[in-house]
């Protein structure tokens, strides 16, 4: 089974499980987990291939919804569930597969579709990048500025590296990642629909999630809305952190 944190104390509210999206883990999101857990546990998964979860070739959808099916009936589930990015596709597979486990849903900038991008490049940077003289992050950071001129990015990448006297690693199975890339960014045909109540999240000035994607939206998230945080991009809740927190809690409220 993927790893899991949980905070908070169970209460008469769902438990939240919260999703991490490519490249991240708990970690990520230990400080919105912890704000949201004041009425209610909240638990956050490490998905496969990252985190301290366990490292497998197959990082499909079918994959990753299985293995929060496995969390959440281990934690005697229903569960409230809230995925970002990769980890909201996951979300979404989740709940059409699975709806018994699901009682609301909140997908953080993400649609079910396929998308044209990539993140190839960025997995052949960890790659060459060689760990093996680094003895803080800021040295990482220094040498992967040559490649990734965006603060922000470095450092959400280096959370994920390990700095250790026993050798520096990546808690990324980047390998497996490159592989699976263009299921990463497509979506499988999964049939079903999920009847509970649903929130798609966007940021304003994210190009991920767009007025016309609703009506795909729509046919198999029959509950679905849309609400947006103006002038944010597609990390909404790092760069918004309050205003995603405002309405994560109104959703579930």
């Amino acid at each position: 089974m993927i790893n899991f944190q949980s905070f908070g104390e169970s209460s008469d509210k769902h438990p939240l499980l919260i999703v991490h999206g490519l490249f991240g883990s708990a970690r990520n999101w230990r400080g919105i987990g912890r704000n949201l857990s004041a009425d209610r546990q909240v638990h956050v998964v490490d998905m496969r291939n990252h985190g301290d979860s366990f490292w497998d070739d197959d990082n499909s959808y079918d994959a990753l919804g299985q293995d929060l099916a496995e969390v959440i009936e281990h934690l005697g589930g229903p569960m409230d569930v809230l995925g970002h990015s990769m980890g909201g596709k996951a979300a979404m597979v989740l709940a059409l597969k699975h709806p018994a486990l699901v009682n609301r849903l909140i997908v953080a900038d993400i649609a079910p579709k396929a998308y044209q991008h990539d993140q190839v490049s960025n997995v052949q940077i960890m790659k060459n990048l060689d760990l093996s003289g680094f003895t803080r992050r800021s040295e990482a950071d220094a040498v992967l500025a040559q490649s990734v001129p965006e603060a922000a990015i470095r450092s959400f990448f280096l959370q994920s590296l390990i700095i250790s006297d026993q050798g520096n690693r990546w808690q990324l199975n980047l390998d497996a990642l490159g592989q699976n890339m263009d299921l990463i960014v497509g979506f499988p045909n999964v049939r079903g629909m999920f009847e509970g109540p649903s929130l798609f999240l966007r940021g304003g000035a994210s190009p991920y999630v767009l007025d016309s994607d609703m009506s795909e939206i729509i046919e198999q998230f029959s509950s679905a809305e849309l609400s947006t945080i103006a002038g944010v991009g597609h990390w909404l809740h790092a760069e918004a952190p309050r205003e995603f927190i405002a309405k994560v809690k109104a959703f579930l409220a």
